[in-house]
């Protein structure tokens, strides 16, 4: 269903409505009438974002010609990436969608017995999900707010919804399908440029670090808190019914087959063959990997791990290609958008815009104060360019060459970069696609409930970046 063919709520929020409930509810409530009237759509962020980049090339001398140009020929250079990020999404919907994950969502439904706690169960999978896979964060999500919507009344559509893209809002940069650190971990994947900087940047440096794992711990509690105390009392609440909407469970059955050739499609044997064969090559490079088992994940390996759990799942080759064939409307965005971002990237390394700010970061900061302004880049960046991996391409050759120069560790520097970067998504409407897909609202709808966790995330989040910087020695690259 198209985005501007979503119905809009029958009911809206009176004003006696806000002056009842605890503050959180209220300041939920608030910002939710504001986005529902004020939010642009996602695509202007990565217009805007060439434009603002352009003017900012001018005003440091660079010749117009020269930025249209280096812009124009970086236009296809991320294709290879795009499409690891739009197998990272169809292999997180046919793991999600498959009938025995499918079955433990609809149990899992049958567990908070109130709305606020509907809320906040939500918030807690959909951010232990996404340190597994942030596309399969979406979509398990979307379809435990839909099971829940038809057991929970009075459940808050919109803060429901909410909830179910803090994965991808809070945490999901510190777990293991993070872009930049996935990226920086395959010698293959990263820009030649960036790797006479940096090198190669193991996980064992990045995502299996303490700090990493405290950060998580710390910023999925508050979430959960957040999401629990803001939600508005049945009274209060926009319900699916309220939108409209009433979902039935998810029908994955085949119909009979009718005719001799269908036979492979409905047998289960090519699907054994296949993932024989290709988890075999996935055991050989953990148990060949010379940095160690957790070193040799990167991003096709992760992809790979999930095309062939979601082969498996679904046994017969007809059902895994139906669930592909669902999970191709939510990369749209991803298609279309992430080569605007490679013009930004363009613009930023091939002129004297990247040299520049590596002078910055160095000239105004010290070895304390770096981290505090990778965070606050990232997430400023992140606005205009809503994608953990064209993004830190975009940023990584400058903030890595200033983090040598102060020998602040590398691999803390990424998850600086992953921590902060995550912030924006809370705003920007890109990454909530597939998830609108599913809950058939608009991103309006939800912003005003995750524009509430910024405000926390955002305090918080800088000084955790600032203070496990203090404590993590510098670590020379590795080419």
């Amino acid at each position: 269903m198209k985005e501007q063919d979503i119905k809009e709520p029958k009911r809206t929020i009176t004003k006696s409505a806000l002056v009842e409930g605890g503050f959180m509810q209220r300041a939920g409530l608030t910002l939710a009438e504001w986005s529902e009237k004020w939010f642009p759509d996602a695509l202007v962020f990565a217009l805007l974002g060439i434009l603002i980049v352009f003017c900012f090339g001018l005003l440091l001398g660079e010749s117009p010609v020269k930025l249209a140009i280096q812009g124009g020929k970086a236009f296809w250079t991320l294709v290879p990436f795009t499409m690891q990020m739009v197998m990272v999404i169809i292999g997180g919907f046919v793991v999600a969608s498959a009938p025995p994950v499918y079955r433990i969502i609809q149990k899992m439904a049958t567990i908070p017995k109130t709305p606020r706690g509907a809320v906040a169960f939500v918030a807690c999978f959909s951010m232990l999900t996404s340190l597994i896979s942030w596309g399969f964060s979406l979509i398990f999500s979307g379809m435990l707010v839909r099971e829940l919507t038809n057991r929970i009344k009075g459940m808050d559509y919109r803060a429901a919804g909410a909830a179910g893209y803090l994965g991808l809002g809070a945490v999901w940069a510190l777990g293991l399908s993070s872009s930049a650190a996935l990226l920086m971990a395959t010698k293959g994947a990263i820009p030649p440029k960036l790797y006479e900087i940096s090198g190669v940047i193991p996980l064992t440096q990045t995502l299996f670090i303490w700090p990493t794992i405290v950060t998580a711990i710390i910023l999925i509690i508050v979430s959960m808190a957040i999401a629990y105390f803001s939600c508005p009392s049945p009274e209060n609440a926009k319900t699916a019914e309220d939108f409209g909407l009433k979902f039935e469970p998810i029908d994955m059955t085949l119909e009979e087959r009718s005719k001799p050739g269908e036979w492979l499609e409905y047998s289960p044997f090519l699907t054994i063959v296949v993932c024989l064969i290709l988890g075999g090559y996935i055991i050989n490079v953990f148990m060949t990997s010379p940095q160690g088992a957790m070193a040799a994940l990167d991003l096709n390996i992760y992809n790979l791990i999930f095309i062939v759990v979601g082969l498996l799942l679904h046994w017969r080759p007809k059902r895994f290609l139906r669930a592909v064939t669902q999970s191709i409307p939510a990369t749209g965005g991803v298609l279309i958008q992430f080569p605007f971002y490679a013009v930004i990237f363009g613009m930023i390394v091939g002129t004297g815009i990247s040299d520049w700010l590596a002078k910055l970061f160095v000239a105004i900061t010290t070895q304390g104060t770096y981290p505090l302004l990778v965070a606050f880049y990232s997430a400023l960046l992140g606005v205009f360019v809503p994608s953990g991996g064209s993004k830190w391409i975009i940023e990584a050759p400058y903030i890595l060459q200033a983090a040598q120069a102060h020998q602040v560790n590398m691999g803390w520097v990424v998850q600086i970069y992953n921590a902060a970067e995550a912030l924006p998504n809370l705003i920007n409407p890109f990454w909530m696609l597939p998830l609108l897909g599913m809950l058939q609202v608009k991103a309006r709808d939800l912003v005003g409930y995750s524009f509430l966790q910024l405000v926390v995330h955002v305090p918080l989040i800088f000084f955790l970046c600032w203070l496990f910087a203090q404590y993590i020695p510098y670590v020379p690259p590795i080419h």
